[in-house]
């Protein structure tokens, strides 16, 4: 079989197989933005540009229109050259929004202007983003500022100018390898500082009246609190404005391991029931008027109509980026349901993911957007298959077995979309919910359609002075949301832990989805090939031995203690112990290594034994800043085959297998080390 017609033989089956060049497209504008956060340095991505860039002209040179491929070398061609332009697009927005952070913490006297005002009472503080200057180089920085609501004034709003003295960091990279990256996200927010007040605020200058949307945000979520108290109340304030600041850590810990979490925050949810009421209310207002249904075109106006409701609404709840992309997504479908094309499929899905990776490549990366777009591309999928199609074809049928059907479809859709998120939320949050698919199943309703409308019912009736028993209606409403959350999150293996999942299982899994979501017929099925790899490998996880942070403060021993994490420093950083136990995959509370029989601590040093690899291992792990003698230190060294130290340790200091000081842990970023391999002799 010659070139030409094995190439033919392949655009056969491209053809047989439905493949749409438009979702593949995005796919490969998104794998070039990825390649970008993955690639280590510029002159990968240089070479990434170019090798697409060349792809893509080799493609069009070679598969001429004589060779009766025309469709293969354009797909090939466009495939390449959208790798480049995701991974030129993902560069330039980076050169052009990034802020270098600050070259150290500090503390320092501050005058700035506050940007936004972001209100947490269940926090106990305030967070204001301020403009300023780095007090070492002058330069113009973004600082985020938490405030304690002892030092809080009503006076600290958007536009004031104000004087203060505050500790500023730097913003934190991950803790460990795997671990949440606040320093790539405060990159492209333009963040240089992190920090909190150290004493009085003093207003410069008051900020000029009215306060707009923010005060408006603020004002609402006052107001929602203020007729509807306690749990109930904090999450119709996060409804109505978007503030979630005064949801207690508890409940939110509950939506979380209920699979329900999605329903706080402002999404594709939230956005698309406003536009479809308000939608839906245009239309058929609009039919009972016949001078209005003659001249003009209904779904139109109900489009019209939607797209001004989504966009306030959008705005009234603070505009986050991910409100932002699903206000964008419904009026793309607003557009085609006005223009009478399908309203939901694969090419809109597209179309939505290509704008919001236009404005917000970043995005990609975060678990926010590749939720909600893997809920939204399960949903278009299983919607088009054969089997769903015929199962929800109209038929004549009673109401109670139509009841029945949609119930059926809501569960399985319910199922889909749990199995579709469960390795984006394993691989973010190394944790899944496994009764969320049920719990969904009757909280989607509840809250698009009971709590959603008795809110927005008891706002306008508040502006006559009529909402209170809507304010009464709504209120149950939320606590029996809150009811089921509590109830689904205390059965037993509500959630379920992993360890820290690695890119290749997760690329695994998101290649299997995409395949399966993107084909049409049985060539999908080839989908599970990946996906099934994938779950063997999530299945063979094992945490590792230790995890060590990437100051060297924090290590965490796993193994020795079934279903416990041994940790050096207790102390009382949550975040540092949460994300051990994230990382290791466990729950509970760490126990000391001083609480444990097999190590040997003393002020400044810590030794233990590990079994592993069919042999033992001794450890040494400083505790203290304290200068160490430093010819006791290497016969300490010499003694064991690993160190683990939170400060640079001398040259002297060469353990048999690795020296994890400050200078390495800087490089890395961490470690999670698996100690296999018996015999080892790397030097330190």
């Amino acid at each position: 079989m010659d070139l030409a017609s094995g190439l033919r033989g392949v655009e056969a089956f491209l053809a047989r197989a439905g493949f749409a060049r438009a979702p593949w497209l995005v796919v490969g504008f998104a794998a070039g933005i990825a390649a970008w956060f993955a690639l280590p340095a510029a002159g990968w991505w240089l070479a990434l540009m170019l090798a697409g860039v060349g792809m893509a002209a080799g493609a069009m040179l070679l598969m001429r229109e004589d060779g009766a491929v025309p469709f293969l070398r354009q797909a090939l061609a466009a495939l390449a050259m959208a790798i480049a332009l995701g991974c030129g697009h993902v560069w330039v927005k980076s050169a052009l929004v990034g802020a270098p952070p600050i070259t150290r913490p500090q503390a320092a006297e501050l005058v700035g202007t506050v940007l936004s005002r972001q209100e947490q009472p269940a926090e106990g503080r305030v967070r204001l983003l301020l403009a300023t200057r780095d007090p070492e180089s002058g330069r113009a920085i973004k600082a985020r500022l938490n405030v304690p609501l002892a030092l809080d004034r009503a006076e600290l709003r958007a536009g004031a100018q104000v004087r203060l003295r505050a500790r500023l960091v730097p913003p934190a990279p991950p803790m460990l390898p795997g671990g949440y990256d606040f320093a790539r996200a405060a990159w492209f927010q333009g963040i240089a500082a992190t920090g909190a007040a150290l004493g009085e605020i003093t207003v410069v200058r008051p900020a000029p009246p009215g306060g707009g949307l923010e005060g408006v945000q603020r004002s609402l979520s006052a107001h929602v609190r203020a007729q509807l108290p306690g749990s109930a109340g904090a999450i119709a304030a996060a409804y109505a404005s978007g503030d979630r600041g005064a949801i207690p850590e508890a409940d939110e810990e509950a939506m979380r391991n209920s699979g329900l979490a999605h329903l706080l925050s402002i999404s594709g949810l939230h956005v698309s029931a406003v536009i479809a009421a308000v939608y839906v209310v245009v239309l058929k207002l609009g039919a009972l008027w016949p001078w209005l249904a003659l001249r003009v075109r209904l779904p139109l106006a109900a489009a019209a109509g939607g797209a001004l409701a989504g966009i306030g609404y959008t705005l009234l709840t603070g505009a986050e980026v991910p409100t932002v992309r699903s206000c964008i997504a419904a009026l793309l479908v607003l557009i085609a349901l006005a223009l009478g094309r399908e309203a939901l499929s694969l090419r809109m899905v597209a179309v939505a993911g290509f704008v919001v990776l236009l404005f917000w490549p970043e995005a990609l990366v975060g678990p926010s957007f590749q939720m909600s777009f893997a809920a939204v591309i399960a949903i278009v999928a299983l919607s088009g298959t054969a089997p769903v199609r015929d199962f929800l074809a109209p038929r004549e049928e009673g109401w109670l077995a139509r009841t029945l059907r949609n119930l059926a479809m809501l569960l399985l859709t319910g199922v889909v979309i749990e199995l579709a998120l469960m390795p984006i939320g394993l691989f973010h949050f190394h944790q899944s919910g496994v009764y969320g698919a049920l719990a969904n199943v009757v909280a989607i309703p509840l809250t698009t359609f009971v709590s959603m409308p008795l809110i927005a019912l008891a706002l306008l009736l508040d502006t006559v002075g009529l909402g209170a028993p809507v304010w009464w209606l709504a209120g149950l409403s939320l606590d029996a949301l809150l009811g089921l959350a509590h109830f689904t999150a205390s059965q037993p293996g509500a959630v379920s832990t992993m360890p820290a999942m690695g890119r290749g299982a997760f690329l695994l899994f998101a290649a299997g989805g995409l395949w399966l979501a993107l084909w049409t017929g049985r060539v999908r099925l080839w989908g599970l090939v990946p996906a099934g790899i994938g779950a063997l490998l999530l299945a063979t996880l094992t945490p590792p031995d230790l995890l060590v942070s990437g100051d060297g403060r924090h290590v965490g021993l796993t193994g020795e203690v079934p279903g416990e994490l041994l940790v050096l420093r207790e102390g009382r950083e949550g975040y540092a112990r949460d994300t051990l136990l994230e990382l290791a995959g466990m729950s509970g509370t760490p126990k000391s290594l001083d609480q444990w029989p097999g190590a040997r601590c003393n002020a400044d040093l810590c030794v233990v034994r590990l079994r592993r690899g069919g042999r033992v291992w001794h450890v040494l792990m400083t505790r203290t800043r304290d200068r160490l003698p430093e010819r006791e230190l290497a016969a300490a060294c010499e003694r064991v085959d690993l160190v683990i130290s939170d400060r640079w340790l001398p040259r002297s200091c060469r353990p048999t297998w690795l020296k994890a000081d400050r200078r390495y842990l800087e490089r890395s970023g961490g470690a999670g080390n698996r100690l296999e391999r018996p015999g080892s002799g790397q030097r330190g």
